[in-house]
């Protein structure tokens, strides 16, 4: 343990990263650290993640953000869950709707009923029983913590909205709270000799900025923590093929949809983003499968409206450092690792690094036992995710194409192994500890994919057959009606 006090602290890159970082540090901390940022005018952001996950919303709470005000500002719609097209099969469709599905009882998941009501002759969809999933397709949206009259969750929902947005809106926010920014480009990382910290960061115009704590936003560059402390890369991509991404914007046509589409193509996958002024497109797909020239081509070709701007292609590795947390370096965001935005978790992974080290804030210099534990969390739940997407890609019945066929043949997790193995036999699916991809979540996948379960708990024997019956119609009448009250999606944005 080093017995400094850690006071200056500098976040090394803006974009996302940077200012959802120094927004929260400042927010909590703000009297008692002193945050400068540097980031370059001159350079880029990736800015394609414009879709999120629900834990955004307390997040964005936590740091006093009106929800009105950040949604005229960041150009931003509802998102009620993600569909997916093409996934299991070709022509398949289904949803990972937020919240939660029908009726849970204690010791037994709704879905158990619903395997059984299948088996008695019962013709339903799963989401015939989900809130979020009926006003997601009647592109509708209101505010329902619960459905009156009943015991019943309400929506859970997220937000689709321009990243590049909603970082220069927390750069006001965080300016204002008294983050230092600089304007400039790194030239040189210096090291102390004796132990190899990062002392200082030189800018191109010769400026030299001091620090105790450094946090790495600098996104696939990843200059602190891998170009200046060749920190390590697990690389996942025998896992998750996919390693290049074509984005382009284009102008909005009809109806404002309140989820991301995601459509499997024979070598990846496309996105569909609505904002209030334009849709965020981008084509997924394994450079081995597809070329740019081609991958570009049929972006363009399958588009909704007219491009904004040329496409862009972005490469990638799918992975995470060895360690997040290096000496006096914090990797937070694309710097820390990368997922392919199929589940939206990049954005969501950039609050929970800097919540994790809002908790594990080096008070009096650095302790080793808390640098071990926030390598330890992030590990964990970069794993947890990494599982999560993995089955999206195994769980198919596509052999319509080389990838598809890689996929489907590819040895996988003993971890993601064990779980998908256990909902097909069994229906039982369980949450481990704070994994962010809920029991609900992980039965969507399984069961949208064709991996409905050969059997049920045994506490549904309890009801007889005309009570399940009776449940399951009682059930989407409730939501059904639900939906029919609730305003447009449009109507809640005042467009």
């Amino acid at each position: 343990m080093q017995n400094n006090k850690v006071k200056n602290v500098v976040i090394v890159g803006g974009g996302t990263a940077g200012w959802i970082t120094a927004s929260l540090l400042v927010k909590v901390l703000g009297k008692a650290i002193n945050i400068t940022l540097v980031e370059s005018s001159k350079i880029g952001t990736i800015g394609v993640g414009e879709a999120t996950i629900p834990p955004i919303i307390p997040f964005n709470s936590a740091l006093g953000i009106n929800e009105n005000d950040f949604l005229k500002a960041t150009k931003g719609t509802i998102k009620l869950g993600i569909q997916f097209e093409n996934w299991g099969k070709v022509g398949d469709r289904y949803m990972h709707a937020f919240g939660d599905i029908g009726k849970n009882f204690p010791f037994c998941e709704f879905h158990h009923f619903w395997v059984k009501s299948l088996q008695i002759g019962l013709n339903s969809n799963f989401w015939d029983y989900s809130l979020n999933y009926q006003a997601a397709k009647q592109n509708k949206f209101q505010h329902i913590n619960g459905i009156k009259g009943t015991n019943l969750p309400g929506i859970q929902y997220a937000y689709h909205f321009d990243a590049s947005l909603y970082a220069k809106y927390l750069s006001q926010f965080a300016q204002n709270q008294g983050v230092k920014l600089i304007d400039g480009i790194v030239q040189k990382v210096n090291l102390n000799e004796q132990n190899g910290f990062v002392e200082s960061i030189k800018l191109e115009n010769g400026k030299v900025i001091n620090g105790d704590l450094f946090v790495d936003c600098t996104g696939l560059k990843s200059l602190l923590i891998e170009q200046t402390l060749n920190t390590g890369f697990d690389d996942w991509s025998h896992w998750l093929p996919c390693n290049r991404a074509v984005a382009v914007q284009t102008e909005s046509i009809g109806n404002i949809r309140p989820y991301t589409r995601s459509i499997a193509h024979q070598a990846g996958w496309q996105w569909q983003i609505p904002l209030q002024h334009r849709i965020g497109n981008g084509l997924v797909y394994s450079a081995k499968h597809l070329t740019d020239d081609a991958a570009t081509d049929q972006l363009l070709s399958s588009v909704e409206g007219e491009p904004i701007g040329e496409p862009r292609v972005i490469p990638y590795r799918t992975g995470m450092r060895r360690k997040h947390w290096n000496r006096n370096v914090v990797a937070i965001g694309l710097s820390a690792g990368f997922f392919e935005p199929l589940e939206s978790t990049n954005i969501h992974l950039i609050q929970t690094g800097a919540t994790r080290l809002l908790k594990l804030f080096p008070h009096n210099g650095f302790n080793l036992s808390e640098v071990a534990e926030y390598n330890s969390q992030t590990n964990t739940e970069y794993q947890r995710i990494r599982d999560f997407i993995i089955l999206h890609y195994k769980l198919t019945e596509r052999n319509d194409s080389e990838f598809w066929r890689q996929c489907q043949q590819m040895d996988i997790p003993e971890s993601l192994e064990s779980k998908m193995k256990l909902f097909k036999e069994t229906g039982k699916v369980f949450r481990e500890q704070d994994e962010l991809f809920t029991e609900v979540a992980w039965k969507q996948v399984m069961i949208g994919q064709g991996a409905t379960p050969k059997d049920y708990h045994p506490l549904v024997n309890t009801l007889s057959e005309e009570q399940i019956q009776e449940l399951m119609q009682n059930l989407r009448t409730i939501i059904n009606r639900t939906v029919d009250a609730m305003p447009t999606h449009e109507s809640f944005l005042g467009i």
